[in-house]
């Protein structure tokens, strides 16, 4: 029950600062995407002071675990491959296109109408796709 609390608070947290910030506003993002256009450079500051807490929470945890159980992920591997340049270069189209990306996805179902959920559906179905289509992509590279 701690658990499902402490995801309740930082859920709902990180959803409201995701309507602050403007990340759910569809229009903001895409302008902040579109460099050679009326660009809204205003969303740099956003994902530029999300960096500062989570390389301290990076440190802070190492270590250490949850007080909720379970543990912290592993921070992420710095190796640059061909999955990370694929799944950047997929997730950037998605979000340039639909001007949205997960988190603020579902933080704006409850105002965006039917399509905030066809976009959560195609989301979804991409997660899903995703694994056969690596499996896929690797058997294929090994074969050349």
């Amino acid at each position: 029950m701690l658990r499902l609390g402490f995801s309740l608070i930082s859920g709902s947290l990180f959803g409201a600062g995701l309507m602050l910030s403007g990340m759910t506003d569809t229009a903001k993002v895409q302008g902040f995407l579109d460099i050679f256009g009326a660009w809204d450079p205003s969303l740099a500051f956003v994902m530029g002071g999300a960096l500062l807490p989570m390389a301290i929470a990076w440190r802070l945890t190492q270590g250490r675990a949850p007080a909720a159980g379970g543990s912290f992920p592993a921070p992420p591997q710095k190796q640059l491959d061909r999955r990370l340049f694929l799944g950047a270069v997929l997730f950037g189209t998605g979000w340039g296109l639909a001007g949205f990306c997960p988190g603020p996805a579902m933080a704006s179902l409850s105002y965006n109408g039917w399509q905030g959920v066809l976009f959560l559906a195609a989301m979804i179905c991409g997660m899903m796709a995703a694994p056969g289509l690596s499996r896929h992509l690797d058997r294929r590279a090994a074969n050349a």
